[in-house]
């Protein structure tokens, strides 16, 4: 009973293919009569794509793009036996070119001035750049001491954590 009640649907193509759309009329001047205004250049309409090219068109473009690729072959093989033929004809050099021996390592002096640091508190709860700072001492436990070359970068470390560290001269 349900099946008797609906309406029979119209196909939506039907009504279209009944009305044909109306064809504007083209004018001779194109988009210039539209907005012709006296010495104002109207803009240009954009070209429409070129037909795709005929298959002779294609095969005359794949034969130029071969012979391009075969003469910058040629050019390539022709430069390389010029340099082989201008490396044998060059004179050898008479003597073999020895490379300067290595200057020896200067042995590390002591320095004049030297700290002694100790460690005598302990980094925890305290800020990254302060832990930082005990490591790149050398410092990593309660009363670990080191003998430091004293250089103003040492003493600036000394200096973040002097809460942290007895400094001491040690030469």
């Amino acid at each position: 009973m349900a099946d008797d009640k609906k309406p029979a649907k119209k196909p939506a193509k039907a009504d279209a293919a009944e009305k044909p759309k109306a064809a504007k009329p083209a004018s001779p001047q194109g988009e210039k009569s539209k907005a012709a205004k006296p010495g104002v250049a109207a803009p240009e309409k954009a070209k429409a794509k070129p037909a795709a090219p005929a298959p002779d068109e294609t095969a005359a473009k794949v034969a130029r793009k071969a012979a391009k690729k075969e003469a910058k072959k040629a050019a390539k093989k022709a430069a390389r036996e010029a340099r082989k033929a201008a490396a044998a004809a060059a004179p050898a050099p008479a003597k073999p070119v020895t490379p300067r021996p290595k200057a020896a390592p200067k042995p590390k002096t002591a320095p004049e001035k030297t700290l002694r640091v100790t460690q005598i508190a302990s980094p925890i709860g305290r800020e990254a750049y302060q832990r930082a700072t005990l490591r790149g001492l050398g410092l990593n436990k309660l009363r670990r001491s080191r003998v430091l070359e004293d250089t103003p970068a040492v003493r600036g470390m000394v200096e973040r954590v002097k809460h942290l560290v007895r400094v001491e001269a040690a030469g």
